[in-house]
């Protein structure tokens, strides 16, 4: 009986470490809860922050413009990655690769935008074929300075031969070279044409030579995000066009006291005019119309004279320079003036009535005219206009004029 009871406890000995061994090859061929990998002799699941690494990370703000946008797995290949942008209430996809490996995607864009939310969704396959997906977002950083360029001449407009495309900006450009790649201008038919700085803050564009009538030129700004000095970003982006009109370009022969008026080459007339007095001379040069007024008031000292003059109601004023150099309509002098001697105060006057006649000198001429026209001053007892006098460029060199760009 003993004998009997010895060999029953043996079998269930052996038994129980039957069971024992085959719980543990049960777990070591991963029999247990989470599948392949999950738990037993593999530890724990990789996490999707592992397999997929995106950067800037997820929940950044204040990201600037220049770090990187990129998402990378260490292994396998990332299977998708779409990106996008929202700014100014638009939302945009970001365009962008994955490498040939399949291990990196980056953006074609090459700096993240100002002021933006950016969304990543990107979906991978590790090195055993599990999928993994992840779902990150950050912002960039709102600079609390923007700069912009007032543009001459207006979207859409009609100019004369000699305008010259000019931006003025309204805070200081110490960072030129960038700002002036962000600009572009281009002409039907193609013309070379070439930028200029005056100072820090305007950049002015021209051909060498008067546009030829018909052209149409388009300024593409792309200052958006622009950094035009430390801490200050553009904030413009847009496309506009003009189209040039017929050739008109006047001579003004202050010691004959007459202007030649040609179109297209041709001589239309010639015009008795008055120019600056002896003490208040007219520039030489040549002056592009960039504002045309039916009537305006014409005050001394807002010219640097004194009280001299103050007139409310002057007729047909065609602005030369920002100094204060018109040509305009005149009431106001005896009529044989005109013709025989320099009696103003720098402008060219041509007879006028009061209240601006239709069939005056003034009025004619005002009303064959164009922003953009050319008004060439000879013979006066004066300097040459400066070049950032009004639309001045064009008394510069093609040399000169070129040797203003900051990327020379």
């Amino acid at each position: 009986m003993r004998h009997v009871q010895g060999r029953a406890r043996r079998a269930r000995a052996v038994l129980a470490a039957v069971l024992t061994w085959a719980g543990l090859l049960a777990g070591a061929a991963g029999c247990t809860p989470g599948g392949p990998g999950a738990g037993g002799v593999f530890g724990k699941p990789s996490s999707p922050e592992d397999v997929i690494r995106i950067s800037p990370a997820d929940g950044s703000v204040g990201v600037r413009p220049e770090e990187k946008l990129s998402v990378r797995v260490p292994g396998g290949r990332l299977e998708s990655v779409r990106v996008v942008k929202s700014q100014d209430a638009r939302r945009t996809p970001v365009p962008g690769r994955v490498s040939a490996d399949g291990l990196r995607w980056e953006p074609d864009e090459g700096r993240l935008a100002l002021a933006a939310r950016y969304t990543v969704d990107a979906v991978a396959l590790d090195g055993h074929g599990r999928r993994s997906a992840r779902h990150t977002t950050f912002t960039t950083y709102v600079p609390g300075k923007r700069f912009i360029g007032y543009v001459t001449p207006e979207h859409r407009a009609t100019v004369g031969t000699g305008m010259i495309v000019s931006l003025a900006f309204n805070r200081e450009i110490t960072r030129r070279a960038a700002v002036e790649r962000a600009v572009r201008v281009t002409a039907e038919p193609p013309v070379e044409i070439r930028p200029h700085w005056f100072g820090r803050d305007r950049l002015d564009f021209r051909p060498e030579h008067y546009w030829e009538p018909g052209t149409k030129v388009t300024v593409s700004l792309r200052l958006r995000d622009v950094e035009g000095a430390p801490g200050v970003y553009g904030l413009q982006d847009r496309t506009f066009s003009f189209t040039v009109g017929r050739s008109q370009v006047s001579v003004v022969d202050a010691a004959a006291h007459t202007m030649e008026v040609r179109r297209d080459g041709e001589l239309l007339a010639t015009v008795p005019i008055t120019a600056g007095a002896p003490k208040t001379t007219t520039y030489n040069g040549k002056m592009v119309v960039t504002e045309m007024l039916e009537v305006t008031r014409m005050n001394s000292r807002t010219v640097g004279f004194g009280g001299e003059y103050d007139i409310p109601d002057v007729p047909h004023a065609m602005r030369l320079t920002d100094s204060g150099t018109f040509l305009h309509g005149n009431y106001w002098a005896p009529e044989d003036v005109f013709g025989r001697t320099n009696v103003s105060h720098g402008c060219v006057g041509l007879r006028d009535d009061k209240g601006g006649g239709a069939d005056t000198p003034a009025g004619w001429f005002f009303d064959r005219t164009l922003i953009g026209d050319v008004i060439e001053v000879v013979r006066s007892d004066d300097r040459k206009v400066a070049p950032d006098n009004g639309l001045g460029g064009w008394n510069m060199s093609w040399r000169a004029w070129k040797a203003g760009s900051a990327l020379r």
